[in-house]
């Protein structure tokens, strides 16, 4: 049974990429209690060599999939986005909680991806790739 504070190791139970989407997804509660008018402060935290490396290990982590799905690997200049599976707030930034760090509290994601969580809207999910084939993307052909 799931806990209400969700966290990485439960996560990567989940065997489908939906599944952990579910477990992941907020309904529509975008900075809704989080930031307001403080948004500076997650700005200041991204930027900092402190989060670029945390970025980088997690990336690693997560061998750089969405959502740490194999079958869902990330490729080319797609920024890579570690999302906070319970959402920090202004606050814990300021007071520096062992939250924002915590790697039982990360998970890797395209931006699509943390749009659909963050908007619980899986039509923003790129489930399948496209198969692409010759001139597909040609007008005149």
């Amino acid at each position: 049974m799931m806990t209400s504070k969700k966290c990485y190791s439960e996560l990567i139970e989940l065997k489908t990429f939906e599944e952990r989407f579910d477990y992941l997804k907020l309904d529509g509660r975008v900075a809704e209690f989080t930031f307001n008018g403080r948004r500076h402060l997650n700005q200041v935290l991204y930027r900092s060599p402190e989060w670029r490396s945390f970025r980088r290990e997690i990336a690693i982590r997560d061998d750089g999939c969405d959502l740490a799905c194999p079958n869902h690997k990330i490729f080319g200049n797609t920024l890579l986005i570690v999302h906070h599976i319970n959402p920090i707030t202004a606050e814990d930034i300021v007071k520096r909680a062992p939250c924002i760090f915590d790697k039982e509290n990360v998970i890797l994601t395209i931006h699509n991806t943390h749009e659909a969580i963050h908007y619980g809207d899986k039509d923003l999910l790129f489930l399948d790739p496209i198969e692409r084939k010759p001139n597909d993307t040609c007008p005149w052909r």
